[in-house]
């Protein structure tokens, strides 16, 4: 901040006499000044000019200091802004405090009063551009201290992840469900230039088939039946930013074919719509599958896997990093305790153990309800192991394996392994129906596959109910 490149001060204001006036003395302090007639001047100004702080009025024509501050904020603005006001417009300045604005001055102000509150807000962005600097040198796996990485392969996973994020290249996670796949994908986006930009997540197994061209791509009014206004889609409103598609080998493969077109022209057109919008968003997806034998399949294409995976990163699950369970439970205790409004409890070395020795099949998200679970039943002092489910820790392999018999193989038996995962994938199905009673949606929790994907094995495998 004190270096040898001056302070750069934007004014926004649309009285042409006080940005001259302030200009001027800014300048004569050694100040670098830009200026700007109302807001949405600014926001053009703001990423060739790089300002160190912002002077903006509140009242202005076009766009003003509110709306200006807000839409400066939502794009990932961070630099400390300072509004001016009149006389009688103190509320507003109060408002701007709440929404993020550094500080105030009441017009008319003077000279002293302006160097003053400037040198304030010059010290907070020099300790702001000092902790930026400091957590730039840190480990990755200390960096990014929303996920957890204790163990060797999630520091891996992390190291990848820090050399990656910088680029637009698209990535490809992987891992069973509930290992922080989409909370990767934030770090990802935060840690990338288009940070300042949307983060678009899209669960491509919730959005009903019939509606899914229409959500991603919009629609103009008069469309279809319904449609009574025009409406972005999800790839428009991504633009600037990254688009997260969760789940994408769910997406059928009419949709796999229009969000190729969309990726390799950068362009969308909504439905009803002759002519296309240009797009530019980074993508990331996730998967729970295995998307090489879902192109073996057939049921994935081969070109939008190889644009979804230039980078891959597997996310492996709890059972394979221990190593990770003791920090994650000190970091979700203390998050679930906060939320239940309670002390944070110790945790039993008993307990631990237990917790570390189970093979954890919901990963993150079951652990993060089993603790809940402990936190309501535990005492005031410390979880003990009898807060913890019945069981627990006790059978490392899945609840459902147990009741599974492996196939017996024979000399002569086809050894197939194409053939073989067939029949178990089949048998794991009729299992989690029958448990459920026939209820789709409770199996595919069990089997951790989506309503659609286990509608579709249902059908494939021939375990459609007789009418």
């Amino acid at each position: 901040m004190n270096g040898p490149d001056p302070l750069r001060i934007l004014v926004v204001d649309d009285d042409p006499g006080l940005r001259r006036s302030t200009t001027l003395l800014l300048t004569e302090e050694a100040y670098q000044v830009g200026t700007a007639a109302h807001g949405r001047e600014a926001l053009d100004v703001i990423p060739t000019f790089r300002p160190d702080i912002i002077l903006v009025d509140v009242r202005m024509p076009v766009m003003d200091g509110m709306a200006f501050l807000e839409a400066y904020r939502e794009g990932g603005g961070e630099v400390p802004v300072i509004v001016t006001t009149a006389y009688g417009s103190m509320e507003l300045a109060v408002e701007a405090l709440k929404a993020g604005a550094y500080d105030y001055l009441p017009k008319p102000f003077g000279r002293d009063e302006l160097l003053l509150t400037l040198r304030k807000a010059e010290e907070r962005e020099s300790l702001r551009r000092e902790v930026t600097r400091l957590r730039a040198h840190l480990p990755p796996a200390e960096r990014y201290g929303e996920f957890v990485a204790r163990s060797p392969v999630m520091v891996r996973v992390l190291d990848m992840a820090a050399k990656v994020a910088p680029h637009p290249t698209s990535v490809l996670l992987t891992g069973p469900t509930g290992t922080g796949k989409e909370l990767l994908a934030r770090i990802l986006h935060k840690e990338s230039p288009r940070a300042g930009g949307p983060f678009v997540a899209v669960n491509c197994a919730a959005i009903p088939e019939t509606l899914l061209e229409s959500e991603f791509f919009g629609y103009v009014r008069g469309a279809f039946s319904g449609a009574d206004r025009d409406r972005e889609g999800l790839l428009e409103a991504a633009d600037g930013g990254t688009l997260f598609l969760d789940e994408v080998a769910e997406l059928p493969e009419s949709l796999q074919v229009k969000l190729l077109r969309a990726l390799q022209e950068r362009e969308v057109r909504r439905l009803g719509e002759t002519d296309s919008r240009s797009v530019d968003f980074r993508l990331l997806a996730a998967t729970n599958r295995i998307l090489t034998e879902e192109v073996s399949a057939g049921r994935f294409r081969e070109d939008l896997y190889f644009r979804l995976a230039v980078v891959t990163l597997h996310i492996p699950g709890l059972r394979e990093r221990p190593a990770d369970i003791p920090p994650l439970v000190d970091r979700l205790t203390a998050r679930l305790s906060r939320r239940l409004g309670r002390a944070v409890p110790g945790m039993a070395p008993e307990a631990m153990d237990r917790l570390v020795g189970h093979s954890w099949p919901g990963n993150v998200r079951e652990l993060e309800n089993v603790l809940e679970r402990a936190l309501i039943l535990a005492g005031a002092e410390r979880i003990e192991p009898e807060d913890l489910p019945v069981g627990l820790g006790r059978n490392p392999e899945p609840r459902w394996e147990s009741s599974v018999e492996a196939p017996d193989i024979g000399a002569e038996d086809d050894l197939s392994v194409k053939q073989r995962t067939a029949e178990l994938e089949r048998g794991l199905i009729q299992e989690a129906l029958r448990r459920t009673g026939g209820h789709r949606g409770r199996a595919a929790e069990l089997l951790e596959l989506s309503d659609r994907a286990l509608r579709y094995k249902i059908r494939e495998y021939g375990l459609e109910p007789e009418a």
